[in-house]
């Protein structure tokens, strides 16, 4: 790729074509290639002198021209400073620190609007930041600290997105310690941290007072916890903290969250707790199969038998996400209420990766619940039919293992579960990257 751009373009069109690999997410490969192809890339301007953090060619340009600190380039319209803070450079190489912050310090001394940035283009454009790129894209805790000192806004929709995406805290924290970000920011920061199930950055939102029955927007942190399946210690941070069962998001309390997401653990926290949580309907129904209550079920059903059929209604749902939580007692009580092993999973879960249409099967494979891929073949799941990415239980079995955020958990049991229930291995390639299904899945 670097060398047809690099034979076809000009000069001009290498430094955009370098400033496009040198900035926002992914690895420097290409980004390097066409330096040691092309060297005078490095001080060919002041915008790609800033992404390498070249102090010295950066403050000879401005020397030379002033000017040039709120000059833009291509690809983007950012200035030096914007493309500085979105540098892959500064993200990637910690080593040169110093020298990213000296030439930032020199930029904003030399003029440059610590709120610049440029509009993305599309149907949702953004205006991307020089805090977006330094709290953001680099988490960099020292240039964030460095743009608010000159005036960057601590409310930078972006920036206050995106900073919680990391487990090092440091540039969320020069944010939120400023004592400016709103407190529907903040709710959004304690949400974000959910999605990384982040224990430490969520313990440091709450004990700085954050509510996590609060609102941004639509969303609310307990409800987000419990759809990202958040473990119970998150949980219990979240009670400790005034979190309420009865808390209502989407016309939908807390508990019955819980309830639907399969999390007896955390019901059973609840009752521990002497929580006072009201369920109405069916979610009566289904919160008795969470805790695998059997003879609760029993009586609910007797009481109100039309509730099965509302619980079938959505079974194929319920089915999956008592799967992905690992509820064992409650995938039981499902299948013995009558849900069928192959209820669909309509709707899919994007964030677990789950495509629409799935089988609970391929998701307990896939999140690495052994003992629920079991009870699925026991009660005579389908152990081969694709999920509409393609991939059979056992492929998803063996990606779990060797390319998901669960791996330090992995184990050979399901692959081994699914291969004695018959399942075709001839579509994996071997080795996998793990030793301990390898050996499973050699020809015997």
């Amino acid at each position: 790729m670097t060398e047809n751009l690099i034979n076809s373009a000009e000069p001009e069109d290498m430094q955009t074509a370098f400033i496009r690999e040198a900035i926002w997410h992914g690895e420097l490969t290409e980004a390097n290639s066409m330096l040691a192809l092309y060297p005078e890339l490095a001080t060919q301007s002041i915008h790609t002198a800033a992404i390498l953090g070249n102090l010295e060619v950066v403050r000879g340009f401005l020397d030379a021209d002033p000017a040039l600190a709120t000059a833009t380039a291509a690809p983007y319209g950012g200035n030096a400073l914007v493309y500085l803070c979105m540098s892959k450079y500064l993200r990637l190489d910690k080593s040169r620190n110093n020298d990213f912050l000296r030439t930032a310090r020199l930029l904003l001394e030399a003029g440059v609007d610590a709120n610049s940035g440029f509009w993305t283009k599309g149907d949702y454009p953004e205006f991307e930041t020089a805090l977006y790129g330094a709290a953001g894209i680099a988490h960099h805790a020292e240039l964030t600290k460095l743009l608010l000192e000159y005036g960057a806004d601590p409310n930078d929709g972006e920036a206050v997105y995106h900073s919680p995406e990391t487990y090092e805290n440091g540039a969320m924290s020069a944010l939120v310690e400023t004592g400016k970000v709103t407190q529907e920011g903040l709710v959004l920061m304690l949400i974000r941290k959910h999605d990384f199930h982040d224990y430490d950055g969520v313990k440091y939102l709450l004990e700085l007072g954050v509510d996590p029955n609060g609102h941004w927007g639509t969303a609310s942190p307990f409800h987000h916890a419990l759809m990202r399946d958040n473990d119970s210690a998150i949980i219990t941070l979240l009670l400790d903290h005034g979190g309420d069962p009865q808390a209502i998001t989407h016309g939908m309390t807390v508990a019955a969250r819980a309830a639907r997401e399969g999390r007896g653990d955390v019901l059973a926290i609840f009752k521990k707790r002497g929580l006072p949580y009201t369920l109405e309907g069916v979610d009566r129904l289904i919160e008795a199969c969470a805790l695998g209550n059997n003879e609760l079920v029993t009586t609910i059903l007797k009481q109100e038998p039309t509730f099965l059929d509302q619980m079938l209604a959505v079974s194929g749902t319920l089915l999956a996400k008592f799967a992905g939580t690992g509820n064992v007692a409650g995938v039981r009580q499902l299948l013995d209420s009558g849900v069928k092993v192959d209820a669909v999973f309509h709707e899919g879960d994007g964030y677990f990766e789950i495509p629409k249409n799935s089988f609970a099967i391929h998701v307990a494979a896939w999140r690495g619940r052994h003992e629920i891929v079991q009870l699925l073949v026991d009660h005579g799941s389908p152990v081969d039919t694709p999920d509409q990415n393609g991939r059979t239980p056992l492929q998803l079995a063996v990606r779990a293992c060797v390319d998901s955020y669960w791996t330090d958990r992995r184990s050979p049991e399901s692959v081994e579960i699914l291969l004695k229930a018959g399942a075709n291995s001839a579509q994996i390639s071997l080795p996998t990257g793990y030793k301990a299904i390898d050996h499973l899945l050699l020809p015997s």
